[in-house]
């Protein structure tokens, strides 16, 4: 029976890399740094993080006062994330494709830890909240920078990027 659990984990995991990123563990240093040199995360901020994982962004955004919701694919990870966030009112994991998901109107920021054949999509898909929002968000990406858009600041491995909303094209006549 435990074979059968570890090959489903093993299938399971395997066909979430497929769909997004890998799970890669961020650094609780690199984190606590990127929220204090690259982007101050206060309790105005409302973080929404891409590919939540076991929480650990999400507990550093709330360590700082902000209010945090992660998106989760992998549902194993999603019952960590929710128990090691169990006592925390700022915290909220939720079990959802990111493609398929409209993010609170209060979103301030978006981290993610993308790999580098999503991580212009993902830019893309935080244009459109913004957009669908209608003011800037800011954008931080771990590991991987968007090819093609210019940066605001960079710190070690984590890239900032300000995303404004799209114009629209057409005009009222």
């Amino acid at each position: 029976m435990w074979l059968w659990i570890a090959l489903g984990i093993v299938v399971s995991i395997g066909f979430v890399a497929f769909l997004g990123a890998p799970y890669v563990p961020s650094k609780r240093k690199d984190i606590d740094r990127a929220f204090t040199e690259l982007y101050q995360l206060d309790h105005s901020d409302l973080l929404v993080d891409i590919g939540a994982g076991d929480g650990v962004v999400l507990r550093a955004a709330s360590k700082r006062g902000a209010h945090a919701i992660g998106y989760e694919i992998h549902p194993v990870l999603v019952a960590i994330a929710k128990l090691l966030s169990r006592n925390d009112d700022k915290v909220m994991v939720v079990l959802a494709n990111f493609w398929t998901v409209e993010m609170p109107a209060n979103t301030t920021v978006v981290y993610t830890f993308g790999d580098g054949r999503d991580i212009a999509k993902m830019y893309r898909k935080v244009q459109q909240e913004a957009t669908r929002i209608g003011r800037e968000l800011s954008f931080i990406s771990y590991a991987f920078e968007v090819p093609g858009v210019k940066l605001h600041k960079s710190i070690g491995a984590h890239h900032l990027y300000k995303v404004k909303p799209l114009q629209s094209t057409t005009e009222a006549v």
